[in-house]
Order: structure tokens, then C-alpha cells, then sequence
């Protein structure tokens, strides 16, 4: 299948609605239906401030970047993008061309590719 691996980066700390942004975005992509979707915690890192993070002492907790990631059609993350739009909420995401599939594909999984 043709889609994107669409990443959003949200800091440690970030909540929306009282739940962790990174757990928020993931409840979300399960809702809309996604194939599946992850969460990865950075070691190090810098934003749009150029303030350098890096994962080495407890004194840091919370200050990490958080990478959530979900391998999509260009439907699928769309309504994901405009779902965070509406909430009004300001997020960076990178969206990559992907191509995806599944290797020994069961029935289920060839479903997803009509």
C-alpha cells in the first residue's frame, strides 16, 4: 500500500485533556481506526528553542522529546491532523512517503490492501 509514516514530537510532559499528549495521540489513532501506532522516548535532542535535552539524570525527567509515530494512508492522516487542529493544539509532524505491507499476510491483512 502507498501512504505516509506520519511522526509527531511532543514533549514528556505535555498533557492535553489531563492524559500525556504522546498516550492522547495514540488513543486517537486507535480510535480512527489505524493499523497500529508507537511511541518512542529520546535520549537527546533540541527544539525550536535550540535548548539541547539529553536523557543522563533524574533532575531531567520530563524534559525529553517524545516521537510518536503511525504508518498511514494519506486519509488516515489527515483526519488525524485535523482532529489536533480542532483541539488547537501545536504540535511539530514530519510526514514521509511510505510504502507498507505485510509479509505473509493473513485474510485480515489482505483485506487492508483492496
Amino acid at each position: 500500500m502507498e501512504g505516509l509514516l506520519l511522526r509527531l514530537y511532543v514533549n514528556e510532559s505535555q498533557s492535553h485533556h489531563g492524559v500525556l499528549l504522546w498516550e492522547w495521540l495514540l488513543e486517537q489513532g486507535n480510535h480512527l481506526g489505524f493499523r497500529g501506532g508507537s511511541a518512542f522516548r529520546a535520549i537527546g535532542g533540541f527544539g525550536r528553542r535550540h535548548a539541547v535535552h539529553e536523557d543522563r539524570f533524574f533532575e531531567l525527567a520530563g524534559s525529553s522529546g517524545i516521537e510518536v509515530e503511525f504508518v498511514v494512508t494519506e486519509d488516515e492522516a489527515k483526519r488525524l491532523l485535523d482532529l489536533i487542529a480542532q483541539e488547537k493544539m501545536r504540535i511539530f509532524y514530519a510526514r514521509i512517503p511510505a510504502r507498507f505491507g505485510v509479509i505473509n499476510a493473513d485474510a485480515e491483512d489482505r483485506r487492508e490492501d483492496t
